[in-house]
């Protein structure tokens, strides 16, 4: 089969388009044709050798897949020419992919296979960022940082279908209509005078501030809190890794909790399910994940650096097969 096999951990560039055996399903496990492959912070770091799953090279990369069960063993939970997602960890690049049938969930009717894809990381840490860690309610101001990313996006989407106002908090320019699309009430551009402009639309202040990024920004994003709200960290795409002022924290009565996704499944493995089932029921009530932008899978080494360079708005997917 053709796959993207990372040969050494320099970023993009140590990829390479091979031809490689199949994979040959060990016992208890499910043969996938990989159909589409999503575009992920995780894949660029593992690329680079920065994530703290280190793999031995070469291998091929890819965490979030969707596509149809060729093979399953008797009495899985699935069977040939099921349409599923998998959470790949690696592999997902490739045109097939061996896993256990706890990796597979089933794909919600009406999407694509694009779009099954995007529903991976970023849809999964929205819903858990803003109901497990920030228990957002319906009719709170949610602020999104970083929002015309991956993350962004969905944070917005996933949001407004919990019934929230939402502020996209955006530096790049020219997102005005990606982000109206996924569903954001208001745009704040992240310029000089930026922390006015939301409290002119929020003078209280968010309840909800969702930071994928950290940053320079976050002084003034904490500040933005309302009385009562949840600083939700996520991530740190944009490079620094800020600190608190407690002071604001305590006469504020506000909270900061991390949003660590990855590493709340290692301890509870039963929430991705979780999640998906609610996340499915979204998407039963009109809920269309986005893709903003497609590749394919010799584009692979492309697609990671204009992820990197910051040049991908809304969600990357890449395409395997039709």
């Amino acid at each position: 089969m053709k796959a993207q096999l990372l040969t050494a951990e320099n970023g993009p560039e140590g990829l390479e388009l091979s031809d490689v055996d199949d994979p040959k399903p060990a016992d208890g496990q499910v043969l996938v044709d990989i159909k589409s492959c999503g575009v992920c912070f995780p894949d660029l770091l593992m690329s680079q050798g920065k994530y703290q799953l280190r793999v031995p090279t070469p291998f091929i990369p890819g965490t979030e897949v969707a596509g149809v069960v060729r093979e399953a063993p008797d009495g899985a939970s699935v069977k040939a020419g099921d349409k599923v997602l998998v959470a790949s960890i690696v592999g997902g690049f490739a045109e097939q992919v061996a896993v256990s049938p706890e990796q597979l969930l089933p794909m919600p009717e009406g999407i694509s296979f694009d779009q099954g894809a995007a529903m991976g990381i970023n849809y999964q840490t929205a819903l858990f960022a803003l109901k497990v860690r920030a228990q957002t309610a319906p009719g709170e101001i949610v602020g999104v940082l970083g929002a015309a990313g991956g993350v962004g996006t969905a944070s917005i989407m996933v949001a407004k279908a919990m019934g929230a106002k939402v502020i996209a908090i955006v530096h790049r320019k020219g997102a005005d209509e990606l982000l109206r699309s996924a569903g954001a009430d208001e745009i704040v551009q992240l310029e000089d005078g930026w922390g006015a402009k939301l409290k002119e639309i929020s003078p209280e202040g968010v309840d909800v501030m969702i930071d994928p990024s950290g940053g320079e920004v976050f002084d003034e994003a904490l500040r933005q809190v309302a009385p009562d709200g949840r600083y939700v960290v996520i991530g740190f795409a944009a490079g620094g890794i800020p600190t608190v002022k407690l002071n604001r924290v305590l006469f504020r009565n506000i909270s900061v909790v991390g949003a660590a996704w990855g590493e709340y499944v290692r301890t509870h493995p039963d929430l991705p399910a979780l999640l998906h089932d609610e996340l499915t029921e979204m998407i039963d009530a009109g809920l269309s994940p986005q893709v903003n932008t497609t590749y394919t899978l010799d584009e692979l080494p492309t697609a990671l650096t204009d992820l990197a360079e910051g040049r991908i708005l809304g969600k990357a997917v890449v395409k395997i097969a039709d």
